[in-house]
């Protein structure tokens, strides 16, 4: 059975009309809409085509139809147009934009708000290193008799030193060797790749410095894994209790009692290097608790080897073209304020499973 211009023509109605009411579509509400210059009859041959193409469901008894999961991928991979913000939404969206940066964590917790405030769903917000942090450059500088300054440039930019004192003494040359084997060998790894054979072999060679190795890769892993460390921010998770989906009181406890940091931490995961948004609808999520509702998320540029992350998650019946639209201007606007200014993106951007 093909897939016509019609039948596609029927199914985004069908998703846009079920978006503003949540109230199952019927043919006479189709066949009223202009533009639609196709009987109700036709309509009702249509809509049973794509009900049993899988593309929509029929819930109950009721003579109206809903749109499906893989409906619902069709329309945000092919069908849904793009929704431009009015000057009051874009007004109402800068406003954030004008706060001065104090700290990161600062201004991502407060976009979270203010995402989950004009979205009118649950918002998750975080930072995490752009890839697995690794440690570029080692110094190691004699501060006097049994002390030495370590100093770690990692792959973000960031350069962390700490002052070690041990009961040993070693010389300026002892330190210059033992720098030039950490250079030589635990460079461009990240921390699970100081295995115990790779540490064996820098401390063999690291002379009469060897004793120094353990100190510096217990300092080196603790940086490493602090920077990988993602901080999440999720606001609004009530706001869901609004939405006619979540009227079924345990139905809502099920899915609220996931909306939690842990467990949407792990978003990243499915978001690829090469996309800037990308939209998971019902079952394509990871967690099963999260199969009856979508993601919408978007990345931006925040430097030093960083990026971070906004997103919403709602009803499979959410606006995906309005919501879309503005976690774009926000990812945008983010990346200039952070001085790393985004590229346009290309029309519903990575949307689909890879």
């Amino acid at each position: 059975m093909d897939l016509t211009e019609r039948k596609k023509k029927i199914l985004r109605a069908i998703v846009d009309n079920y978006i503003k009411t949540a109230e199952p579509v019927g043919s006479k509400i189709l066949a009223a809409m202009p533009g639609m210059d196709c009987s109700s009859a036709t309509i009702r041959n249509e809509m049973a085509d794509l009900t049993q193409m899988g593309y929509l469901e029929q819930p109950h008894t009721s003579a109206g139809r809903v749109p499906s999961p893989a409906g619902y991928r069709l329309y945000v991979d092919e069908l849904m147009q793009d929704y431009r913000l009015s000057v009051d939404e874009t007004q109402s969206l800068g406003q954030v934009m004008e706060m001065k940066i104090q700290e990161v964590d600062r201004v991502i917790s407060q976009v979270s708000k203010l995402v989950s405030q004009m979205t009118n769903l649950p918002a998750v917000a975080m930072t995490a290193s752009a890839g697995a942090p690794t440690v570029k450059r080692y110094e190691l500088l004699s501060a006097g008799a049994g002390s030495f300054i370590l100093v770690v440039m990692t792959s973000g930019e960031m350069v962390k030193n700490k002052l070690i004192k041990l009961p040993l003494t070693v010389s300026d040359q002892d330190l210059k060797l033992l720098s030039a084997v950490l250079n030589a060998s635990l460079t461009d790894l990240p921390w699970e790749g100081f295995t115990p054979e790779l540490l064996e072999r820098v401390t063999r060679s690291a002379g009469p410095a060897a004793a120094l190795v353990p100190v510096i890769v217990d300092y080196v892993t603790h940086v490493l894994k602090e920077q990988q460390h993602s901080e999440v921010y999720v606001t609004g998770q009530m706001k869901l209790l609004g939405q006619p989906e979540y009227r079924d009181v345990e139905k809502a406890q099920e899915v609220l009692s996931t909306l939690d940091s842990e467990t949407l931490a792990n978003l990243p995961a499915t978001l690829p290097a090469s996309a800037r948004t990308k939209i998971l609808v019902g079952p394509e999520n990871i967690a099963k608790e999260l199969r009856d509702t979508s993601v919408v998320m978007t990345r931006f540029d925040i430097g030093e080897g960083m990026q971070g992350l906004i997103g919403v998650v709602g009803p499979t019946r959410m606006d995906y073209a309005q919501i879309t639209a503005r976690l774009s201007y926000f990812a945008e606007n983010l990346g200039r304020m952070f001085g790393k200014p985004e590229l346009p993106p290309s029309q519903h951007e990575e949307t689909g499973d890879d």
